[in-house]
């Protein structure tokens, strides 16, 4: 079998921030909602093994469709802001759409699903529009609600019957139950005693009854008993004095059902969002797992709720969770089915995983994390061993592949977030191994520097060399760590010193903030040095994972946009948003000085994209009115003059011109633009004469490509395809990625030079516009090149299986970060 030529080699991306949105299967896959799209994350191998493309709008809820017989799950169900379920079934070990329901007027909120009559599935939902829907393919029955608001739905079969019966926590404070009869919905009764918004809703099997649980806002769990009352059921007293719960009771299809408040929990001190059942567990009749059940809350702790084995009273087993923190509490929870793992998400989207060892006591595990916001920009390290990304979400992040000790495959993950901002981030650059400038939507660019405390973990985990890092880093001179002041935006550096004065005064700072309201709602984050073997978990990687912040540099008059730094790591250029050509210039700026060097004018409206080229003596930008400037470095001086542009009558893009690159040898440039033309230029004729230097005139040297879309990305791939062609990458506004081979030796009339080699799968590609594509800067896959034989030096070749492989990142609005792999001996 031939080896595929792109193939997903990490997914980026967190929870999207809904209650219902996260769902774990029988089989051990964890789905959850991300952006628009369905992620399916292995919690075992640490990795997204598939994302579900179908919802235009973002999915707010995911559910699992069980089977009463325990097998593994082969349908997934889900609903979005885009008013539409969607049903997913397995086809040749892959989920693909099955069928769409389309019916309710607003965004769908809840869902859920079981099996009824063999392969028949019957769905509820809940949408914004006051509705609960009930579906088998098409819509059975609507139950309107008025002004109401149902927040989430329960399906579960009445005991020993096939008879649906659904639950309903709405806005009222009331749990509904509806049972169906004749393909309609019927109101069985009311369930009332929650004080205030019911936020979830879930039903379990034990022993022949049901149990339902609700949480409410009240930060109460209530849990319900349905059972069917037997003929003995009389009502007669006996001799015994006993404490009996009323009971409500309803009949279907002459059974008498009859449902009582089996207990209340308290222990939260916040909005319960989310509830979960682990079910009881029989085998041979004898009982494996005992009944357990899990609660989130905003209080940012999860509790492990267990009814006594003597008493039956159910009382808190285990609680986890954040204890301060920045995050705003858990909207959801969810349990694994052998009960050894239990996962919340956050409000910012991230998932917190935690494992049970062997001595019983429970640990933060390595789980997936990513922005939560649109992606805006990423870059390579100089060495390709890590990307660092900016997004919407107000964050810069930092991943890296895993070397895990057990011999198994790398995984990638975030293992710093060096900065957390207070506006959404837009562009950054690398300027050295270790420090990159990054921008914002604020007039301020600010220059960060790795901490010794990040280069000493990234060792550990990256399998690199720790004095090798050292010694390249400067470490004498590098703080520990960094902390951000109570309402500030800049990283404090935190030296060994600090650090010691800090504890030493803890005691004194913890009782004065006691007294303090403002100061406790306000607390610093200050930073505590980690020696991590792991990827850490969110907690850490929002307080203990940030770079000091070594410069500001100030001189654009509006919101920052995008950045560039030149192949030597001497030069920064920046660029603004702009409706004037005053403020279209690019600034130069010297990264030993941090002094501005010149001022680039030429466009008149937003330049939105840079790229010098890999001999760094040009500098290219694109901008939105559509024309491209091209700059010359006069050596020996580090000033640049204008070289070439196009204007009103040599422009060929008509729209906006969105991204541009440059080929690895300096010779050609392409640029891309919302006219869904792909053009590369450079000069007229090529001279064998071994000079990158291109002749003053420049013209296209391709035909024109046309993708068929919005071309919002390009890169060249650093290493040739053959002596005489390019690899180029293409992403569109609809999140696919395009591979082309262009030979600048062909006969480009036609379209000849253009030849397309691949592209993403539905399954492989963005749900929404790709913001920007990176090749990594050498051959081979990051983290997985072979260790070097005694003697062989960095400069040394790899091997024929590493070299055919290369890498390349994007970042999308989708709010992902995607790594591929591409087989280039398959092109």
């Amino acid at each position: 079998m031939a080896a595929p030529i792109i193939e997903t080699c990490h997914v980026a991306c967190c929870a999207n921030r809904t209650p219902n949105v996260v769902s774990w299967s029988r089989e051990g896959t964890i789905a959850f909602g991300t952006c628009n799209s369905v992620a399916l994350y292995d919690p075992q191998e640490r990795r997204v093994v598939a994302v579900l493309n179908g919802h235009t709008g973002r999915v707010n809820a995911v559910q699992w469709v069980h089977r009463e017989d325990c097998a593994p799950e082969s349908h997934l169900v889900s609903g979005g802001s885009d008013n539409r379920l969607i049903l997913w079934e397995a086809q040749n070990d892959k989920l693909r759409q099955s069928v769409e329901c389309k019916g309710h007027t607003g965004p769908v909120c809840a869902v859920d699903a079981l099996h009824v009559n063999g392969s028949n599935i019957l769905v509820a939902s809940s949408a914004a529009d006051s509705t609960v829907r009930l579906w088998l393919s098409e819509c059975l029955h609507t139950v309107p609600f008025g002004s109401g608001f149902m927040m989430d739905v329960s399906l579960t079969l009445l005991p020993g019957s096939k008879v649906p019966i659904l639950a309903c926590g709405g806005d009222d404070s009331r749990v509904h139950l509806y049972v169906q009869s004749n393909g309609q919905l019927q109101k069985a009764m009311s369930l009332q005693g929650h004080e205030d918004w019911v936020r979830g809703v879930a039903w379990t099997s034990i022993s022949g009854d049901l149990l339902l649980a609700s949480c409410s806002q009240d930060c109460l769990i209530r849990v319900w008993r349905l059972r069917a009352k037997c003929e003995t059921d009389t009502g007669e007293k006996d001799n015994h004095t006993t404490i009996k719960m009323k009971e409500d009771v309803f009949e279907v299809r002459d059974t008498v059902f009859a449902v009582s408040l089996e207990t209340v929990l308290a222990g939260h001190e916040n909005w319960v969002y989310g509830v979960h059942w682990q079910p009881a567990l029989y085998k041979c009749g004898e009982l494996q797992q005992p009944l357990s059940l899990l609660s989130a809350s905003m209080d940012k702790t999860m509790i492990l709720w267990a009814p006594e084995e003597v008493s039956g009273v159910w009382v808190e087993q285990v609680r986890v969770g954040e204890v301060g923190g920045n995050t705003l509490g858990f909207y959801g929870c969810q349990m694994s089915p052998d009960g050894s793992m239990i996962l919340a998400h956050a409000f910012h989207g991230a998932l917190h995983l935690w494992c049970k060892d062997q001595d019983k006591e429970w640990r933060p595990g390595v789980v997936i994390s990513g922005h939560f916001n649109a992606v805006q920009d990423l870059t390579w390290d100089p060495e390709g061993e890590f990307i660092l990304s900016v997004g919407s979400d107000q964050t810069t992040r930092l991943f890296t592949p895993w070397r895990k000790q057990d011999g198994k495959l790398p995984t990638w993950h975030e293992i710093s977030r060096p900065q957390i901002h207070g506006y959404d981030m837009q562009c950054l650059a690398m300027v050295g191994r270790f420090q990159f400038v990054s921008g914002a939507d604020e007039k301020v660019l600010r220059v960060f520097q790795a901490p010794r405390n990040f280069v000493e973990n990234f060792a550990n985990i990256s399998g690199s060399s720790r004095e090798k890092l050292l010694t390249s880093s400067d470490s004498a001179n590098l703080p520990e760590g960094a902390s951000t002041p109570a309402l500030g935006l800049s990283n404090k550096a935190v030296f060994q010193g600090k650090i010691l004065a800090h504890l030493f005064s803890f005691f004194t700072i913890f009782l004065w903030k006691q007294f303090n309201s403002i100061s406790d709602q306000y607390q610093d984050s200050y930073f505590h040095p980690l020696n991590m073997t792991e990827p850490p978990p969110e907690d850490h990687l929002l307080q203990n994972t940030l770079w000091p912040e070594v410069q500001k540099l100030y001189g654009h008059g509006f919101e920052m946009f995008c950045l560039a730094s030149d192949s030597t790591r001497t030069v920064v250029a920046s660029a603004c948003k702009a409706s004037k050509a005053e403020h279209a210039a690019v600034l130069l700026w010297s990264t030993s000085s941090w002094c501005q060097l010149q001022t680039l004018q030429c466009h008149t409206l937003t330049v939105t994209q840079m790229a010098f080229s890999p001999d760094a003596q040009f500098l290219l930008a694109v901008s939105r009115d559509r024309t491209w400037s091209l700059w010359r470095r006069n050596l020996p001086t580090p000033q640049f003059s204008l070289h070439a542009h196009t204007g009103k009558d040599n422009a060929i893009h008509s729209r906006i011109i969105w991204s541009c690159d440059w080929s690895p040898d300096s010779k050609y440039f392409v640029t891309s633009s919302r006219d869904k033309k792909v053009i590369v230029w450079g000069p007229c004729r090529l001279e064998n004469t071994g000079n990158s230097v291109l002749p003053p005139e420049i013209k296209p040297c391709s035909s024109v490509l046309d993708v068929g879309d919005a071309a919002t990305a390009v890169a060249f791939c650093p290493l040739l395809c053959s002596a005489k062609s390019y690899l180029l990458a293409v992403g569109l506004e609809c999140g696919r990625i395009l591979l082309y081979q262009w030979s600048p030796d062909q006969e480009f009339m036609g379209g000849q030079d253009w030849i397309r080699c691949a592209e993403t799968d539905t399954l492989q590609s963005h749900a929404l516009a790709v913001k920007r594509l990176r090749w990594r800067p050498k051959a081979g896959q990051a983290g997985c090149e072979n260790n070097k034989k005694d003697g062989q030096t960095d400069g040394e070749s790899e091997t024929e299986e590493e070299s055919s492989w290369v890498q390349l990142a994007s970042a999308s609005t989708d709010h992902t970060v995607k790594i591929f792999s591409i087989n280039k001996l398959a092109l």
